[in-house]
C-alpha cells in the first residue's frame, strides 16, 4: 500500500510533488534521495553537497534561517533540526565552515559591480536575499539573542491545545455522511462512485489520453445488490519510470485471499520504498511474474459483475494499467469534512477494532489492508450510515490528533533547548572553537562570547593575513572586512540607476513597423516570449537599436556575464509552458538528461502558475540538448538560455520607481554617482568589489575540500533607509560529485 501520507488524501499523478510553495519545485531530489541501484559498481565516497534548489519564500532567507543551516552543518540531523530553506547531503562529510562577511555592503553593491564580483558569480551556484540586518548581524545568524524561555514556551503550547472528546454531541444532520446518503441504509450499488466521480477523482477511465495503454477488466455485466465484492490492495516500488507495481493482493467476500502475487516491475528500481511495501531486493530478485500476468490473472479471476473496494482505489488500479468501472472507495465512502479522508488505518480501529499497519512490522500487509477494505464496505452496508455518523469519527480522528500532540510535548523541553542553541553552543558541544577575525574597531557580542576565539586586527589587510594562516586550524570560521557604506544621497542615486539600467536591459527594441499595423497581434507575439510590463509604439523613427548612453554601454558583456553565472549556467528559460507541461516532462524524462530541477513560478497574488519555467541541468551542454528538443516541432516552446537568477527578480521589484518632478519646481539633483564616490574616504567601491573579490578567491582555493564556504553581504541599515542583503554559498568541489541524475 502507499505511504499514509499519501494514501489519505488526493494523491496526484506520480511524479508530482505534493508540497506547494511560491515557487513549485520538480526536482531529482526524492529520487537521489531514495539510492540507486548500484549492482556491478564500486561505491564511491561520499561528498557533502548543497540541493540544487533553495526553498525560500520569496526567495528571502532570515537570520534565523540561516543560523539554522550553520548549526545543522556543526552538529548534523541526530541533534539539532534540518534547515527548512534548503537541503545539504551528507554534512557528516564536511571538513569545515567558513563564513566571510562583508560588512557595509548589500545587494545594490554585488549588482552595481556585479563585473567586479567575478569570482563570487562564478563560483558559488546558490545565492540568497537578506533581510536588512538588526544592530549586531553576527549575533543573529550565530543565535547570540534572547528567546523565549523553555518553560514560558512549553505552557504556552500546552494551553493552546484545545481540548477533543470523542463523546461531543452532535447535530447528525450536519454529519458529512447523512448529507450525501441520509439516514437509512443504502444498497450497494448506491455506495458505488458515479462515473463524475471517477473522473473527479482521477481514476482511470476509457478514452481518456492518460489511460490509452491501460487493459480493462471486461467486467462490463450489469451490477445490482447482490453483485460479488473483491477487496483489492497493491503495493509499489519506484523505478527510473516512477512507481510501479510489486505486489498485488485480492480478497474475496468472508475474506479468502484468491489473488496474491509479487510482480517484477519493467524498469530498473531506484527505491523499494521497503518502508511502506515490505518489499525488499532479496524478496524481489526470484520473482518472474510481470505486469501483463497479472493483468491477465485479474481479468480471468473477476466476473463480469464485479465490485472492486479498495482505499485509494485509483492509485492502485493506476499501479495495475487496468480500467474497471465499479468501484467503492473507502477514502471516500467514509465521508470526511472539508474533503478530506479518513486513514485506512484509523477506520480499522474505530469501526472494526482491529489493529492494521503496525509500527513493528516491515512495511505493509496488502492481504490485511485488502480485507480490511472489504470489511469497511460491508460494516457500512450493514449498519448504514446514521450508525457511522454516531460514531462521530471527526471528533475520534481529532482526539487522537490531540492526543499525539500531548505526547510529543512532554519532549517539548528538549527539543526547545535544541532550537535555542547557538552555534558557539553546537561547537562547544563537540569540543570546537569558533574563530572569529574583524577589525579592533568592530563591535558585536560574538567577540566576547564564550568558546570563541577572537583576533582584532587593524585593517582589512591584516584580517587577510591573519585568516591565511588561522582558518586551517580551525572547524568553524568566521572572517569579516568592514567597508564604509554608501552616504544617503549615493544609495539613492545608485538605486535609480540601476532601476533606469534593468529597465533598458530588459526592453527590447523592434522595427520599423507601418502606421496601420495591428498592435493587439503585436502584443501577442511579443508576449509568446514571456510577461510584458509595457508596450509603446514610436513611429516618427528610422532606426531601431537600444539607445547609448552611459547606463547602457556595458550592457552587451553584462548580458553575457549573467548567463556565465554559475547559478543560471546549466538552467534554460521556457515560455509558452502549459499547467500540463510538468507532466508531460516527467512522463519523457529519458529525453532530458541531467536534468536536476524544474521551477515553475507562480503568481504572487492569484496563486496560478505562470506561463513561463525554468528547468535546470548539471551541465551546460546538457541544457543546450534540452533547449534544442523544446524548441523543436514536437514541444514547440520558445526559450534560451537563462539570464537571471530567482532571488534577483524579487529585488528588482523592490527598487523603488524613477522619479517625477513637479512641472515648474526646480529641483537641486543629488551628486552624481562619479562625484559621490569620490568622495568617500576609503576605496573606491568599484575597486574595492574587485580587490576584495580577488583576495577572498585566494582564501577560498587555499581551503581544503568539503569546506562548506558562505559570502555574506550583510545589507545596511539607518535613519534614511535600509538595503538588503545578499548571500552566496557552496561546497568546494561538491560539483565534481553530484549524485547520478533520475533521467541518465
Amino acid at each position: 500500500m502507499e505511504p499514509e501520507r499519501e494514501r489519505s488524501g488526493r494523491t496526484p499523478k506520480k511524479g508530482r510533488k505534493r508540497r506547494r510553495v511560491p515557487n513549485k519545485v520538480v526536482g531529482s531530489a526524492e529520487v537521489k534521495r531514495a539510492g540507486w541501484d548500484l549492482e556491478g559498481r564500486q561505491p564511491e565516497a561520499k561528498k557533502a553537497r548543497l540541493s540544487t534548489i533553495l526553498f525560500a519564500e520569496n526567495y528571502e532567507v532570515t537570520h534565523d534561517q540561516l543560523c539554522d543551516l550553520l548549526k545543522y552543518a556543526v552538529l548534523g540531523k541526530s541533534s539539532v533540526p534540518k534547515p527548512s530553506w534548503c537541503q545539504l547531503f551528507h554534512q557528516n562529510h564536511l571538513n569545515n565552515v567558513v563564513v566571510f562577511v562583508l560588512q557595509g555592503m548589500s545587494q545594490l553593491h554585488f549588482y552595481r559591480f556585479y563585473l567586479e564580483f567575478g569570482f563570487f558569480r562564478k563560483i558559488f551556484r546558490h545565492k540568497f536575499r537578506l533581510p536588512p540586518p538588526s544592530s549586531d548581524f553576527l549575533a543573529d545568524i550565530i543565535g547570540l539573542r534572547k528567546k523565549q524561555t523553555t518553560g514560558d514556551l512549553s505552557r504556552s503550547m500546552e494551553e493552546s491545545l484545545p481540548s477533543a472528546s470523542p463523546k461531543v454531541s452532535i447535530n447528525l444532520q450536519n454529519d458529512p455522511i447523512i448529507q450525501k446518503y441520509g439516514s437509512k441504509k443504502v444498497g450497494l450499488t448506491r455506495c458505488l462512485l458515479t462515473k463524475e466521480e471517477m473522473k473527479t477523482y482521477h481514476f482511470p477511465l476509457q478514452g481518456f489520453p492518460d489511460c490509452e495503454n491501460f487493459v480493462p477488466t471486461k467486467c462490463n455485466g450489469s451490477v445490482t445488490d447482490n453483485s460479488p465484492l473483491f477487496g483489492l490492495d497493491c503495493e509499489m516500488c519506484l523505478t527510473s519510470k516512477g512507481r510501479e507495481l510489486t505486489r498485488i493482493s485480492l480478497v474475496a467476500e468472508g475474506g479468502c485471499c484468491v489473488m496474491d502475487e509479487l510482480v517484477k516491475p519493467d524498469n530498473k528500481i531506484v527505491d523499494y520504498l521497503t518502508s511502506f511495501s515490505g518489499i525488499t531486493k532479496k524478496i524481489l530478485n526470484p520473482v518472474t511474474t510481470k505486469l501483463k500476468d497479472v493483468q491477465r490473472q485479474l481479468k480471468a479471476l473477476l466476473p463480469p459483475n464485479a465490485i472492486l473496494v479498495g482505499h485509494s482505489l485509483d492509485l492502485d488500479l493506476r499501479a495495475l494499467k487496468m480500467i474497471h468501472p465499479y468501484v467503492i472507495d473507502t477514502s471516500l465512502l467514509y465521508v470526511r469534512e472539508q474533503g478530506r479522508r479518513f486513514k485506512l488505518r484509523f477506520l480499522a480501529k474505530a469501526i472494526l477494532g482491529k489493529d492494521i499497519q503496525c509500527s513493528d512490522r516491515l512495511g505493509h500487509d496488502a492481504t490485511e489492508d485488502a480485507r480490511t477494505t472489504l470489511e469497511l464496505a460491508q460494516y457500512f452496508l450493514q449498519y448504514g450510515p446514521k450508525k457511522i455518523a454516531e460514531l462521530n469519527l471527526e471528533a475520534l480522528a481529532s482526539h487522537q490528533e490531540l492526543h499525539a500532540a500531548g505526547q510529543e510535548l512532554r519532549n517539548t523541553v528538549e527539543v526547545v533547548q535544541q532550537l535555542n542553541t547557538s552555534v558557539l553552543e553546537c561547537l562547544d558541544s563537540v569540543g570546537h572553537k569558533l574563530l572569529f577575525l574583524t577589525q579592533e574597531a568592530d563591535a558585536s557580542e560574538l567577540s566576547s562570547s564564550k568558546n570563541c576565539q577572537t583576533v582584532k586586527c587593524f585593517s582589512n589587510k591584516e584580517v587577510f593575513e591573519q585568516a591565511r594562516v588561522e582558518i586551517p586550524l580551525f572547524p568553524f570560521s568566521i572572517v569579516q572586512f568592514s567597508f564604509e557604506p554608501f552616504p544617503p544621497n549615493l544609495t539613492e542615486e545608485m538605486n535609480k540607476r540601476m532601476k533606469i539600467k534593468w529597465t533598458e536591459m530588459s526592453t527590447v527594441y523592434a522595427g520599423p513597423f507601418s502606421k496601420n499595423c495591428n498592435l493587439t497581434a503585436l502584443k501577442r507575439l511579443f508576449k509568446s516570449f514571456g510577461p510584458i510590463r509595457s508596450m509603446t509604439l514610436v513611429l516618427e523613427t528610422h532606426q531601431v537599436r537600444r539607445p547609448v548612453t552611459e547606463l547602457t554601454l556595458d550592457c552587451d558583456v553584462l548580458v553575457n556575464e549573467l548567463e556565465q553565472d554559475s547559478e543560471n549556467r546549466g538552467t534554460i528559460y521556457l515560455s509558452g509552458v502549459s499547467e500540463t507541461f510538468k507532466e508531460r516532462l516527467l512522463q519523457q524524462c529519458n529525453l532530458f538528461l541531467g536534468l536536476e530541477a524544474v521551477i515553475l513560478p507562480k503568481d504572487l497574488k492569484t496563486g496560478k502558475q505562470k506561463n513561463y519555467c525554468f528547468l535546470k541541468f548539471k551541465t551546460f551542454g546538457s541544457a543546450q540538448r534540452a533547449l534544442d528538443i523544446v524548441k523543436g516541432k514536437d514541444w514547440k516552446l520558445k526559450g534560451r538560455h537563462a539570464l537571471t537568477t530567482r532571488h534577483l527578480h524579487a529585488w528588482l521589484r523592490g527598487l523603488p520607481p524613477e522619479s517625477r518632478r513637479p512641472p515648474g519646481l526646480h529641483v537641486i539633483p543629488p551628486p552624481s554617482e562619479k562625484e559621490a564616490l569620490q568622495m568617500l574616504k576609503v576605496d573606491h567601491p568599484k575597486i574595492a568589489a574587485w580587490r576584495w573579490s580577488r583576495k577572498i578567491e585566494k582564501l577560498y582555493h587555499s581551503l581544503g575540500s568539503g569546506a562548506l564556504c558562505l559570502i555574506l553581504l550583510p545589507g545596511t541599515k539607518s535613519t534614511h533607509g535600509s538595503l538588503s542583503g545578499l548571500g552566496l554559498m557552496g561546497i568546494k568541489d561538491e560539483e565534481e560529485n553530484t549524485t547520478p541524475n533520475m533521467c541518465s
